[in-house]
């Protein structure tokens, strides 16, 4: 039987539509409201609120079969657009540099797929997501019902990623992004002239050699085979060239493969700190937060998104899937839902774009249709797997 044909034009043009529009976490008002609006042209009855903007569609087969959640993420990021796109931004200082306007394009593309085409039992929910970068909005919606109001067995997530050839697939069991935590550090010393630094306590000199003793904790104190980073990326001290200044600022981010190894980072940053500080005799005060866990696949449902990829290839061609891709040490709080559901998080290809949050980077229309085709055959294998056990 000839597949059912996706609407590919209407999809880039919904896509490029959220671009142009991009709403920072927990602010996706009108992307909502667009989700919404068109999840009722295709026939279903939204849910909406979860999360403050957060949308839910359910597509229940009658019969008895897997519940599945298949989620996509919603917002962007604080990031000026650099690109020269048709569609660039037109809310100055936001930008979906993430791609996640391709994302809900991708799977409002399946939730009318399959509402046409629906999978003989079981049911399927819908997720659109609000605030993945750095609002764990995945676990704000759980918190506030998620899962007692739509009860499932296997959550999915898809994300696109640059460097992976265009459209083909990849998943790994076990952990496929990292777990994480963002720190922020201040120091606090005794400003004095330059000419005279011992009449002061440096904070400057301090927070850079905090800088280079926290890099040993990876180096030296984190076994080697698993991957694990921890980024400095904000060092701000002093206002003028001739004076010492009395406070530093740091802040960064640490991120591990293996749950306990995060917290040994996270526990030897905050010994490291309170050392440097009773040496130098200066106050060194560390915060952290927006902690993300690591995003584990599970087994089964792995191997559920194998078998929908195998079945896609067979179906389409094109390139491959890869079924051991390599992890990432980014994060991503689709973990939280791993955390209390079976399911697996896979990557489609965005080809040779710019990276992932860079002010040039675009989301590649031409791999919507197999976004589209995998969540559609995905909800396909899964009640067949849920039927035949």
């Amino acid at each position: 039987m000839k597949p059912l044909a996706v609407d590919t034009t209407f999809l880039a043009e919904l896509r490029r539509d959220l671009h142009t529009h991009p709403e920072l976490r927990f602010e996706e008002q009108r992307t909502a409201a667009v989700v919404a609006q068109h999840l009722q042209n295709f026939g279903y009855m939204p849910h909406t609120g979860l999360a403050r903007t957060g949308v839910v569609a359910t597509l229940d087969t009658g019969r008895a079969g897997p519940a599945i959640m298949l989620r996509a993420d919603m917002d962007a990021l604080p990031v000026s657009e650099a690109g020269q796109v048709p569609w660039a931004s037109c809310n100055p200082g936001v930008m979906h540099a993430c791609g996640h306007d391709g994302h809900t394009a991708m799977l409002l593309g399946a939730a009318a797929l399959l509402k046409a085409d629906p999978p003989p039992c079981g049911k399927i929910y819908f997720v659109f997501q609000p605030a993945e970068e750095g609002g764990a909005g995945a676990q704000v919606m759980i918190d506030e019902g998620l899962f007692d109001l739509f009860p499932t067995d296997y959550c999915f997530g898809l994300h696109n990623w640059p460097g992976l050839e265009a459209g083909r697939l990849g998943v790994r069991t076990g952990p496929i992004m990292a777990g994480g935590w963002r720190f922020a550090i201040r120091i606090t010393g005794k400003g004095s002239h330059a000419a005279q630094p011992h009449m002061g306590t440096d904070p400057l000199t301090i927070g850079a050699a905090l800088v280079q003793e926290a890099q040993l904790l990876v180096a030296r104190r984190t076994d080697p085979v698993i991957p694990a980073v921890l980024s400095f990326c904000i060092f701000d001290a002093g206002t003028t060239d001739n004076i010492l200044p009395e406070t530093a600022r740091l802040a960064g981010t640490l991120r591990a493969l293996d749950p306990l190894v995060l917290n040994e980072l996270k526990d030897g940053l905050q010994r490291l700190c309170d050392g440097l500080g009773v040496a130098h005799g200066v106050d060194i005060d560390v915060n952290f937060h927006q902690p993300y866990p690591v995003t584990v696949n599970e087994h089964r449902a792995t191997q559920i998104a194998r078998q929908a990829m195998q079945a896609l290839e067979v179906q389409l061609g094109g390139p491959a899937p890869d079924m051991d891709i390599a992890p990432s040490l980014a994060s991503e709080d689709f973990g939280f839902m791993l955390q209390k559901k079976s399911g697996a998080y896979a990557m489609i290809g965005n080809g040779e774009s710019h990276k992932l949050h860079s002010p040039d980077y675009d989301f590649d229309d031409s791999i919507i249709t197999r976004g589209v085709r995998y969540w559609h055959q995905l909800a396909h294998t899964c009640a067949a797997a849920g039927h035949a056990a």
